[in-house]
């Protein structure tokens, strides 16, 4: 990979002006520019589209996709479609994202030091808090170590480990029964990690993988757990990485978003479909695991019902949970591989 690789950045937007522009700000005060920005935005208003021509941006190109071209994506397979023939490097960045200043430059580096990267990931710091401990601390079943670092576990962590269901795969990797660690369970160590999953919004593939794969539009609209099908399927031909040094905050804008029923069913349903793109034919044992963490998260859901101020979320939630368990068995998702 040449010194100067040409990259391009595409953003999928959705009712998120704002955001977008705080991003976009980030985006020009970093020392590696990109060639070219594809915003493919899905709004149904004109405001992301007033906002950009009152703040113009270098190498910006802006796409208002149709109602038939909207979801995550589809607008994703809508930007590669217009990606420049001589990018080599495609990267993808949520709308409610903020860079540190060399983002893009430690991730580009990252495929000159492993060639064989097919994609490289960003490291999300504004989420988790960490310390560093050493490789000989002993964790307290409330914390989880890796790598020399400790951070507090969620609750649903500490009951699964109580119940021997937790998950037996390093962070970024899937276990038979579905279930991991995401890649926030990876500390901040600024090491480089290979991985089999990168979070799509902070995400980036050489351009020629998208030769051979596209974004599944099974996942419609929100397009919950999209990044986990994709990456998934790409490391079955090689090896992702998730660069540490790669720097930015997530700000979770909460426009844009679907409701806690129609969530709490993706939940359930998507995660049963990625599940199976990594293990077509799962055993018996990982089968009952699965369908155990599921209970037991939902279940864990329906209890903050109790203890949270959202108590019409967690509720609404919950139901959609239950709800999508119970379509599975007579609607399962057909998987397109």
């Amino acid at each position: 990979m040449p010194n100067a690789t040409t990259f391009s950045l595409i953003v999928c937007t959705y009712m998120r002006a704002k955001p977008l522009l705080n991003l976009l700000k980030s985006v020009t005060n970093q020392t590696v520019y990109p060639n070219e920005i594809l915003i493919i935005d899905g709004s149904t208003n004109d405001e992301t589209k007033e906002i950009l021509t009152a703040n113009q941006f270098k190498n910006l190109k802006y796409y208002k996709v149709d109602a038939n071209q909207r979801g995550l994506t589809k607008q994703r397979n809508f930007g590669i479609d217009k990606v420049n023939s001589e990018i080599e490097i495609v990267c993808f960045l949520d709308d409610d994202i903020v860079l540190e200043i060399d983002y893009f430059e430690n991730l580009l580096a990252t495929y000159t030091m492993f060639p064989d990267a097919l994609g490289v990931g960003g490291n999300i710091i504004n989420e988790n808090n960490w310390e560093f401990v050493g490789e000989n601390y002993a964790p307290k079943i409330t914390e989880f170590c890796y790598d020399g670092w400790k951070r507090k576990d969620g609750s649903r962590f500490v009951i699964r480990k109580k119940l021997g269901l937790d998950s037996n795969k390093l962070p970024g990797f899937m276990p038979d029964f579905s279930h991991g660690r995401s890649l926030g369970f990876i500390p901040p160590s600024d090491k480089i990690y290979q991985v089999e999953q990168l979070m799509g919004g902070v995400s980036s593939f050489k351009k020629s993988v998208f030769s051979t794969f596209k974004f599944s539009t099974y996942f419609e609209g929100y397009g919950l757990y999209e990044d986990a099908d994709f990456t998934l399927r790409v490391s079955k031909t090689g090896p992702l990485y998730l660069n540490t040094k790669a720097k930015l905050s997530h700000y979770h804008d909460s426009s844009g978003r679907p409701n806690q029923y129609k969530y709490g069913k993706m939940v359930v349903r998507n995660g049963w479909y990625v599940w199976r793109v990594k293990y077509p034919n799962p055993s018996i044992k990982a089968r009952l695991k699965w369908n155990l963490t599921s209970f037991l998260l939902t279940l864990i859901r329906f209890s903050n019902t109790f203890t949270t101020a959202n108590k019409k979320e967690a509720f609404t939630e919950s139901l959609g949970r239950v709800v999508g368990w119970f379509s599975l068995l007579f609607n399962k998702p057909k998987i397109n591989q």
